[in-house]
């Protein structure tokens, strides 16, 4: 005969083991390479049934590198490396920092005139209750810091859509909080860059920001897409990092396929682009 005791130690045995976990309570269940296919539409769901119930009814996409800092922080990097050079002005490892040092500060422009459009386009469209080109990033640091950054000096809302990444990826803290999501697939995520996208513009970058940039020239390209503005800022960088030109004489590509895009270096050509498109299509 099986005691009070016996009877309860296999009762609470069978209810901690991994079976009886109710399904969407198992993680491990959850990770499992069988269930890739829901997880991958889980991370479409949510953010989608976020950005619905917030009334986000289109965005603005900037993308750019995450290692252009403000002019503040690459003035003080600067000054720092300067001092230490003082101090041993043949250190070649001190001569390459601030090598490195002077280019950062030679790019931090590119930090100032995010914040300056994102305040623009912010400050034009968002209006009570009406949430029209709404700036969205990738939440990270740098360029994409900085449009957060001129959206929430604005007092207008902006999205930021977080990678999960070998190394942390930290939330910038200028992203609406009710708006910053993390991912796990990068496909998800640039599907969310694009569902609601009304323009595209993208600041000097390297490998993340080309293959963004590319992605959805192709999707334009082959009309999976309906075209969008798609801003190139700064056109001394995009002309030397890609050779668009070489590409149309090597039939790499037709020449109307630079009609995709257009470079541009003033923050004020590129909200001209998209009032303009806003005025015709919305």
């Amino acid at each position: 005969m099986i005691d009070y005791e016996k009877r309860k130690a296999l009762q609470k045995n069978i209810k901690e083991g991994v079976t009886y976990r109710l399904a969407q309570e198992d993680l491990d269940f959850l990770a499992s390479d069988e269930l890739r296919g829901q997880r991958l539409e889980l991370e479409y769901l949510k953010t989608d049934k976020i950005l619905n119930e917030n009334c986000i009814r289109s965005t603005v996409v900037v993308f750019g590198s995450a290692r252009i800092s403000s002019p503040e922080e690459a003035k003080s990097k600067m000054e720092q490396i300067e001092k230490m050079l003082d101090g041993s002005p043949q250190d070649e490892v001190m001569l390459k920092a601030h090598k490195r040092a002077e280019r950062n500060l030679r790019n931090a422009h590119y930090y100032e005139q995010a914040i300056r459009f994102a305040k623009m386009i912010s400050e034009h469209f968002q209006k009570e209750g009406v949430c029209d080109y709404v700036i969205m990033t990738g939440g990270g640091p740098g360029i994409m810091e900085a449009a957060n950054r001129g959206a929430y000096e604005s007092q207008a809302r902006s999205i930021g859509l977080n990678i999960t990444l070998p190394y942390e990826q930290t939330p910038n803290p200028f992203i609406t909080p009710e708006l910053a999501f993390r991912f796990h697939y990068f496909a998800i995520r640039k599907m969310h860059f694009l569902v609601r996208a009304k323009a595209l513009v993208v600041f000097p970058g390297g490998y993340g920001t080309m293959d963004e940039l590319f992605e959805v020239l192709t999707l334009v390209q082959t009309k999976k897409m309906d075209p969008i503005p798609i801003i190139l800022f700064g056109s001394e960088f995009w002309k030397r990092a890609i050779d668009f030109e070489f590409l149309v004489d090597e039939g790499m590509i037709n020449e109307h396929d630079l009609a995709l895009f257009k470079m541009v270096d003033s923050i004020e050509e590129a909200f001209t682009m998209l009032q303009r498109f806003h005025a015709e299509h919305m």
